[in-house]
């Protein structure tokens, strides 16, 4: 049964269009007609899920499988967490708004390694027990076990509702895939590695449980047998750390799956708020064979597939037409290793060259940085652009296998420089296996000698903004056996900022050594840190990347951690004692010596051992080996094989498609500023869409006439903009029947065919009324606006009869004058009459059926730009004066803006 949501997602919720759903190409599947239902969360805020595209292209393709059908939920914001506690109202789907409970599968992808305190905050408050023991032992509806029940009342949050069946949890994702252990105690099983092929088979298996009638542990154990399926609880671990089976019907090792990207799942949900990736993302190359030694990704996503080119251009140009961005970005590790990048960019750019389309691209290799990819990059909105040179020296980028020189460094950069970019994003980490004060001082060195070398008359000096991270281990790496103690870190990191402040045009940001041991803590830990996680979560520690609450976050952490015994273990990584390297003594001028790596430790097991990823464990050691000498591996994907153990029947070989010839430059995009026809709109905010923001629905606009079709005119300038206006703004909450558009267009398009158009591509919530041809010349809506009619429903504190809400309208209609104290925007106050905006008022009907005595009202007010208008909350001013009692605005709804001529 869906969750009465229109009672919690009011205006007074920050945000209230992030939990709307039902967006721009959401998927809508009856719910009796389906077997399995899915809900995929992502246990983040709306704006950074909803634009994850995993999570996009696996929506898409569960919604694919016929008898089966997937929602969505997020983190909700602590304002709405809290009225859902308050209002005993477990956590909902965002499509069919249905409890969490009432589905079959809830999937979280667990991206990184503090965020399963995000995951434990939705479970609770969707009122599902924590652990899988605390599920499993569930007996009847609203009665857990002894056990559950002590856990349950310990938790500072106790769960809004509770249920004698609950969904499979499991989780997906990078930090899944490579450590899951300290996370066993929460999910049922884990996904390991790509969910495009692996996704669809659980369904199956799910669907014939289903209908055999199976118990859980038998459902899991058909699970079990899924390559890429790990069932934790029929594992045990051992006192060493490491783990094995309990049952010999389960592998003893888990097989991480690989799936080939298929571009046109990429293509969905435009959200109706501005999300952290507003635009549309398509994967070109999935997995990277460079070898950065520190690389997670990069292991754990081998072998290197292209995607076809011709592919990658059908998905981009359908899917900017489905949804109507005016941005898309192309994905890959890395993307310059698509050697296609310059063709299918060069393509794009020249089929809709006339749209005012950009293109972005993540951290790019500054070594493949040249003129044809400055091309599709540059432009009328030209992008940012980011490099990760990593070190400030060659020996530290030897070490690491960035396999890139200083004079390709310099080459990509001063190509940037040469080609319009006066400020560039570079990517350093400090604290890396072998790292000198000396390598930690390149930083600095390298900044400087790049700024010297870009330098020209008549531009501006190159800027750098840096981000300088703290190298953290990763599992499946070479460098899984090393760490750095925070007192390390802290005194490299005072090393640079005394050298930067020497420097101009660079800005360095560091990240904090608190989040980079806590990272390494987890993220290498075994389960007997799932204590750790639910205390942490307990003590408030949540939204841990979220630098705002990352005092209370820490703190919390640090608490967890001392009350499970385990802050012998924690101190291990704070004073680095997992280093490869013997203690080493520092010098100013940085001539410290390497010494020799300790063997010793490099053959104990390791949590994650039974996690078959493809790369031998054998391989990362000769590979750490090589590290310390500062010897390269070359690429495979273009060189010789490295012999990592990932190419063969498991994981597949690597892909490389050759590219195709770069089309011919067509010219950068060039505005239409010819305006043939202006075109005035008259339509409603009705439903949720008013819980839109004004900015949204300009967005929106942007979009639906993008999709449309329609032949918009753009502004000149650097920036162009579709002539598009919107005589005023709305408050939130409110609903319309008045709203006003101008539209200018740069050839006539018959007014019957535009409203048809442009109605199609509207959501149902927002109605097109009228449309009217009106003269290039005239005026703009927001110009003319006089007047607006509104209907307001006002609530009374005490009881009210009809005659009195007439005595009190006619009282204040009597009056010439009715004094009212506002604040400028200067901070300075001012007396109004508030009586000389009023030019009607009339009461429209009573109610008294309630326990508020309730009218509704109507009136007429100025409403003109320069700041002579009259608010609805100055109606409810005027009524107190005259009456003496306290009302409240439960609704309004703006009848019609009045223009003049």
């Amino acid at each position: 049964m869906a969750v009465a949501v229109e009672k919690l997602i009011t205006p007074d919720i920050l945000k209230p269009g992030r939990y709307l759903g039902n967006e721009r190409l959401a998927v809508h599947k009856p719910w009796e007609t389906t077997t399995i239902r899915w809900v995929l969360t992502y246990p983040e805020v709306y704006e950074v899920g909803a634009s994850n595209l995993g999570h996009i292209i696996l929506y898409n393709i569960l919604n694919a499988q016929k008898s089966q059908l997937c929602d969505r939920a997020y983190l909700p914001g602590q304002d709405l967490s809290a009225k859902l506690r308050e209002t005993n109202t477990p956590l909902f789907a965002v499509e069919s708004k249905r409890s969490l409970t009432e589905f079959d599968i809830l999937g979280f992808s667990l991206s990184y390694e503090l965020g399963a305190t995000n995951i434990l905050e939705m479970l609770d408050l969707a009122g599902i027990p924590l652990t899988w023991r605390e599920r499993r032992d569930a007996k009847t509806r609203g009665r857990e076990d002894t056990e559950n029940q002590e856990n349950i009342a310990a938790s500072p949050h106790p769960p809004v509702a509770a249920s004698s069946s609950y969904p499979l949890i499991f989780a997906g994702g990078q930090t899944a895939t490579s450590n899951p252990e300290p996370y066993a105690d929460f999910f049922d099983f884990f996904a390991l590695g790509d969910g495009e092929e692996l996704l669809p088979e659980i369904g199956l298996v799910l669907e014939e449980g289903k209908k055999a009638l199976l118990s859980r542990e038998e459902l899991l154990l058909d699970l079990a047998q899924i390559p890429g399926v790990y069932v934790p609880q029929f594992y045990e671990m051992a006192d060493d750390g490491s783990v094995h089976p309990l049952r010999p019907d389960v592998p003893k090792r888990i097989l991480r799956r690989v799936a080939t990207p298929i571009p046109a799942y990429s293509i969905g949900l435009v959200p109706y708020v501005e999300t952290v990736h507003d635009r549309l993302t398509i994967e070109i190359r999935r997995g990277c064979t460079r070898g950065c030694r520190f690389c997670q990704p990069g292991m754990l996503t081998r072998p290197a597939r292209d995607v076809e080119p011709d592919k990658v251009v059908e998905a981009i140009e359908q899917g900017m037409r489905a949804t109507g961005y005016n941005e898309f970005s192309l994905l890959s590790l890395s993307c310059s290793d698509y050697l296609s990048l310059p063709a299918v960019g060069m393509e794009i750019k020249n089929r809709l060259r006339n749209e005012n389309i950009s293109l972005t691209l993540p951290s790019q290799r500054v070594d493949r940085f040249d003129e044809n990819i400055a091309n599709i990059l540059g432009g009328t909105r030209q992008s940012g652009l980011t490099f990760a040179p990593e070190a400030g020296t060659q020996r530290m980028r030897d070490i690491v296998n960035k396999g890139l020189t200083n004079e390709e460094l310099l080459r990509g950069v001063k190509t940037a420089w040469e080609q319009g970019w006066d400020k560039i994003k570079l990517y350093f980490m400090i604290g890396l296996p072998g790292e000198t004060d000396a390598d930690v001082l390149g930083i600095v060195e390298t900044v400087s000698w790049l700024q010297r070398e870009c330098r020209g008359k008549g531009r501006k000096p190159l800027n750098f903004n840096l981000t300088i991270s703290n190298f953290t281990p990763k599992p499946h790496t070479p460098f899984q056996w090393h760490s750095v103690s925070t007192s390390e870190f802290k005194r490299k990191q005072n090393l640079l900022r005394q050298e930067f402040r020497r420097i101009k045009g660079a800005k360095a940001n560091f990240t904090d050594v608190r989040i980079s041991a806590m990272e390494d803590f987890i993220g290498r830990g075994d389960r007997t840190l799932g204590k750790v996680l639910r205390r942490a979560w307990e003590l408030g520690a949540g939204m841990d990347s979220w630098y705002d609450n990352l005092d209370k976050a820490f703190t919390a952490w640090e608490d967890a951690i001392a009350q499970a015994g385990l802050d012998w273990k924690y101190r291990q990584i704070e004073n680095g004692e997992w280093n490869v390297f013997q203690k080493q003594e520092h010098s100013p001028l940085g001539t410290d010596a390497i010494n020799p790596v300790c063997t010793h430790s490099l053959d104990a097991p390791l949590p994650w051992d039974h996690i078959d990823t493809g790369i031998d464990k054998k391989w990362l050691k000769e590979d750490l080996e090589r590290a310390l000498a500062a010897a390269i591996v070359p690429d495979c994907s273009f060189e010789g094989c490295s012999h990592c153990g990932v190419c063969g029947t498991d994981f597949g070989h690597n892909v490389v498609i050759e590219s195709p010839a770069v089309p011919k430059f067509a010219g950068e995009f060039v505005p239409n500023t010819t305006r043939t026809q202006r075109i005035r709109v008259w339509f409603g905010k009705e439903g949720n869409m008013a819980l839109v923001s004004h900015l949204d629905l300009i967005r929106l606009f942007d979009r639906v006439v993008r999709r449309a079709g329609l032949p918009i005119a753009f502004t000149g300038g650097f920036h162009p903009m579709p002539r598009i206006s919107l005589a005023t703004a709305l408050a939130l909450g409110a609903t319309s029947s008045g709203e006003i558009a101008d539209f200018e267009l740069r050839m006539p398009v018959a007014i019957d065919t535009f409203k048809a158009q442009l109605a199609r591509e509207m959501p149902t919530d927002i109605p097109i009324y009228n449309v009217a041809q009106i003269d290039l010349k005239a005026k703009a809506a927001s110009q003319l606006l006089e007047a607006a009619e509104y209907l307001m429903t006002i609530a009374a504190s005490n009881e009210v009869t009809p005659a009195q809400w007439q005595n009190w309208i006619d009282t204040i209609k009597a009056k010439d004058e009715l004094w009212y104290e506002q604040t400028t925007k200067s901070g300075k106050s001012q007396l109004i009459n508030l009586r000389d905006r009023l030019f009607e008022l009339e009461l429209v009907e009573t109610d008294n059926n309630t326990p508020e005595s309730i009218s509704v009202v109507r009136y007429v007010g100025s409403y003109r730009q320069d700041g002579w208008l009259l608010r609805p909350e100055q109606i409810v001013f005027m009524l107190e004066a005259v009456a003496n009692v306290e009302f409240q605005i439960l609704h309004i709804h703006r009848n019609r803006l009045v223009l003049g001529v």
